[in-house]
């Protein structure tokens, strides 16, 4: 049943949502890695497995607010709201940050995924032989995964709707970056940059009583190509969210100590000194890291910028437990 929420309440779960898409749309960060710092992961998942044979039932039988109540609906409904409001504002000032101020925007989530390692770490206590291996394992999947240069771009449905299962991972999954996954898939810009600009566009033109993208085959293509990877996304996060409620139900430690680690594994893919090698279409084909000169004054802001995202995650993980005492 869900709870009755005030507007501070409101507020800040589009806040929260807008963190999570904007997360979500970096590569190498996760919007899992908010939920599970800002302490609303686990309601979070719980809200997503209430979306199944139930609900549906309740959807199918006209019982709009049973079923609103039953899925938590006031809770997803403004964190979605947030996500949107990321994805198609929020995000493209990253998208500008990155392509003008890449060392420090880097070198800012190189130190909120810091910052998460150590508030999660402090949270948990379980520590084991068993939770140790399944740390380790963690961190060697969530460092092989950063290694590989990106695949070429592939337009294909199928290939896309799968794109959008996998992407949708860094919601539910802390420390696995979908969108950096994309990279490596070689579509983050088709799936990420391309087909929201068209979607965009086609709103503006829309309200401006502009048709003419009817007749445009690659703007209807690109906004197939949306379709079908947001259908994906749907089907992952669901899907996900209840693999991973019978996960934590079953072996919440274990389980834990994964997340940890594939936070860890993640930290080469924002380690903020390194060059990102573009194609002739602009698509992203590899990174060059190197180690920072600090006789250049850019590197030692870099640090600064660590330190921020450092306390940018204190300021959440405060915050969220400050909501949790009340």
């Amino acid at each position: 049943m869900q709870k009755d929420r005030d507007f501070s309440d409101k507020f800040f779960l589009i806040l929260k949502g807008i963190a999570m898409g904007t997360a979500n749309k970096i590569p190498g960060v996760s919007g899992g890695v908010v939920a599970f710092v800002a302490g609303f992961y686990e309601e979070f998942i719980h809200s997503l497995n209430q979306i199944n044979g139930s609900a549906l039932k309740l959807l199918i039988q006209g019982k709009f607010k049973d079923f609103y109540s039953y899925v938590n609906g006031s809770f997803l409904t403004y964190l979605v709201l947030g996500m949107v409001i990321s994805f198609f504002s929020v995000s493209r000032i990253i998208d500008y940050l990155l392509q003008f101020y890449e060392l420090y925007v880097w070198s800012c989530f190189f130190g909120m995924i810091l910052g998460s390692l150590y508030y999660i770490n402090k949270e948990f206590k379980d520590w084991n032989k068993q939770t140790v291996i399944t740390l380790i394992v963690g961190i060697i999947i969530g460092a092989a995964i950063s290694i590989p240069d990106p695949f070429t771009e592939n337009r294909n449905f199928w290939f896309v709707f799968i794109c959008g299962v996998i992407s949708i991972s860094g919601m539910p999954l802390p420390g696995l970056s979908g969108s950096f996954i994309m990279m490596i898939f070689g579509n983050y810009i088709l799936l990420l940059v391309d087909s929201v600009n068209a979607l965009a566009d086609t709103f503006s033109d829309i309200v401006s009583w502009n048709f003419d993208f009817i007749h445009n085959p690659e703007r209807i293509e690109l906004l197939q190509i949306l379709v079908l990877f947001t259908l994906g996304s749907i089907v992952g996060l669901v899907t996900l969210a209840h693999l991973l409620t019978f996960v934590l139900k079953k072996y919440h430690s274990i389980t834990y100590a994964s997340i940890i680690g594939f936070i860890g594994g993640s930290l080469g893919v924002v380690w903020p000194w390194k060059k990102t090698i573009h194609n002739s279409e602009n698509i992203v084909i590899s990174y060059q890291r190197y180690l920072p000169d600090f006789s250049l004054s850019e590197n030692w802001w870099a640090i600064i910028y660590i330190i921020i995202g450092i306390l940018l995650v204190a300021a959440l993980e405060l915050y969220g437990q400050s909501r949790k005492k009340n």
